[in-house]
């Protein structure tokens, strides 16, 4: 292979997928050139969603495949954040040597580590795809993943000499949970929703100023308070889901797998960022409490001296209402803020992006 260029595409999913692979080249390349450093290593990174969902790793193989042959690339590796299962088991890789490709599931790697688990997962399929076998490996390689494989659970062959790598059924399932969720960045809801996000800090405001609230918050003790913030929790989120239209429904049985899977994932993406707001909103009460609520006036409306559990009891509230109040200014977003605020990114069509 001396003084051969080989030229690896890596297509990703734009999202969180376009971020990895964008650090992912370089580290790949790197890589490639110490083990073999007669040969030039390009690899050219694309944006493209391949597919429409709901789909498997064989579909994105054949079109990766495409792909591969418009660009005249020699090897493809495509990223992709669709959720792909095997008899119930996570697919987390899957390697076509005939074909020339690989396929990543990023969420199946899980939520932490994603940059150093995909570089790992990435380098080794190369090796598949290039003949890194026991009988014949690469000058100085290890069969990276085969340790990885064995980490993540089993390894399948297929007659045409492709290899899928596969996670547990439970554990595999959860990783592959968690790490759709965490591609969904649930922390920057509440910040890409303007309105909803000024209903709540208004209504924060409104009720810690409030002489009835700082009764009723001292009246109604850590049980009943406890319920009411769970209740406004509950209802941002349900409001969010149902008025956004975010629940998805599928008229086939492989597709109900994925979306299963996909509202799965979008309820906790919107849970999190619904107690990433509260724990917001809790945090900035307890900071301007002390300013906005003179103790003396405070003392006089509860009836006795004030003590740092009465100040937590109306905070917790005032959160809890600010929430609720979030959940009006909700009602007010449109459905697209709503669903860019709670996806960093959600395929809906099989057309390409231009390249990045």
């Amino acid at each position: 292979m001396s003084g051969y260029v080989v030229v690896i595409g890596l297509v990703s999913a734009p999202g969180t997928a376009a971020e990895v692979a964008s650090n992912l080249a370089d580290d790949l390349r790197a890589d490639l050139s110490e083990r073999l450093p007669t040969v030039e290593w390009r690899v050219p990174t694309v944006v493209d969603v391949l597919v429409s969902p709901p789909a498997d790793d064989a579909i994105i193989v054949a079109a990766a495949r495409e792909r591969l042959l418009d660009e005249a690339w020699d090897l493809v590796v495509c990223l992709t954040d669709l959720p792909l299962e095997v008899h119930r088991r996570p697919v987390v890789a899957h390697a076509s040597p005939l074909h020339g490709v690989a396929v990543v599931c990023l969420p199946a790697l899980g939520a932490i580590g994603l940059r150093r688990r995909t570089r790992d997962t990435v380098v080794g399929l190369v090796r598949t795809l290039l003949g890194d076998t026991e009988d014949h490996a690469l000058p100085g390689s290890v069969a990276g993943l085969r340790r990885r494989a064995h980490e993540l659970g089993r390894q399948q062959e297929g007659a045409d000499g492709s290899v899928r790598f596969t996670a547990r059924v439970l554990s595999g399932n959860v990783r592959l949970l968690t790490g759709m969720i965490r591609a969904n960045q649930p922390w920057r809801l509440a910040i890409g929703l303007s309105r909803a996000l000024t209903a709540a800090l208004a209504t924060g405001v409104l009720a810690l100023v409030t002489s009835d609230i700082w009764q009723l918050g001292d009246a109604l003790g850590w049980a009943r308070l406890s319920a009411v913030g769970v209740g406004s929790v509950v209802a941002i989120t349900v409001a969010l889901i149902v008025g956004a239209g975010l629940w998805e429904r599928s008229s086939t049985m492989d597709g109900r797998k994925q979306v299963t899977l996909f509202n799965l994932a979008t309820t906790g993406t919107v849970l999190l960022g619904v107690l990433f707001l509260y724990a917001a909103l809790l945090l900035l009460a307890m900071l301007t409490s002390p300013v906005l609520v003179p103790a003396h006036l405070f003392e006089e409306n509860i009836g006795h001296a004030a003590r740092v559990g009465d100040y937590l009891e109306l905070v917790w509230l005032t959160s809890a209402l600010a929430t609720l109040g979030g959940a009006l200014g909700a009602g007010l977003e449109s459905d697209e803020a709503v669903r860019a605020a709670a996806y960093t990114y959600r395929q809906e069509s099989g057309r390409p992006l231009p390249k990045g």
